[in-house]
């Protein structure tokens, strides 16, 4: 499971990566950035298969167009690579409404006897990475349209399994057209989500006050101190 990332760019990093504008009425909506403890419910950019060249702010929750309560939301913030092809909620999605979900970091929980500890958890070479998503526009019967998006998990590496039994689905940057491209066989998408080297990933322990949604401030990205251990 993925449920709490961080994204501490501005939006015009985030522009600038991925030569991309955002909608300047959904950023005074929402002001999403920066954001040191993203969690499930919060808007979060993405970009979509069908804009590729706009940054969207899309709550993090899938709510399938089908669902009679949106509430649903809570319990879709990932999909598994395993079952996406065939699980009524996310086939289709899949198929044609695919997204890239921006990052810089996300955090897990190692569990040590009683205890659990949080990591963060980084790509080495790139300042801002993508994991792959789906989205879908969902509206109410009284009419209001809700986007909503989830993070798409796999298997772990060899870092993770020292840390969680599931990563999200990171993609390379070269991965990520592919991701979005309309006409790429699906079978090719499925097979697009591989664990990445774990030599391109580095890990430390964090602060436990990023187990609190309301604690969003910087301290919570830095490393724990002498306490932390460091995979690299």
């Amino acid at each position: 499971m993925c449920g709490r990332s961080s994204l501490t760019k501005t939006e015009k990093e985030l522009e600038e990566r991925f030569q991309a504008s955002f909608y300047s009425d959904e950023l005074t909506r929402y002001n999403p950035l920066p954001n040191y403890n993203v969690a499930p419910t919060h808007f979060h950019p993405v970009i979509t298969s069908d804009e590729q060249d706009k940054i969207h702010l899309y709550k993090w929750g899938l709510i399938p167009f089908w669902a009679k309560d949106p509430k649903i939301g809570y319990k879709m913030i990932n999909a598994r690579i395993e079952t996406i092809k065939e699980k009524s909620t996310y086939k289709h999605a899949f198929k044609s409404r695919r997204c890239i979900v921006p990052i810089d970091g996300f955090y897990e929980w190692k569990r040590e006897g009683n205890t659990k500890i949080p990591y963060r958890i980084k790509m080495k070479e790139q300042e801002i990475f993508c994991v792959a998503g789906m989205w879908e526009k969902w509206s109410s019967p009284e009419g209001e349209e809700i986007h909503t998006f989830t993070m798409i998990t796999q298997p772990p590496n060899e870092m993770m399994e020292e840390i969680h039994n599931r990563m999200p689905a990171i993609l390379y940057p070269e991965q990520e057209k592919l991701w979005l491209e309309s006409d790429v066989p699906v079978e090719d998408l499925y097979n697009l989500i591989t664990p990445p080297d774990s030599a391109d990933m580095i890990a430390y322990e964090v602060s436990s006050r990023v187990g609190n949604v309301r604690n969003n401030d910087a301290q919570l990205i830095e490393p724990a101190g002498h306490q932390g251990s460091l995979f690299d």
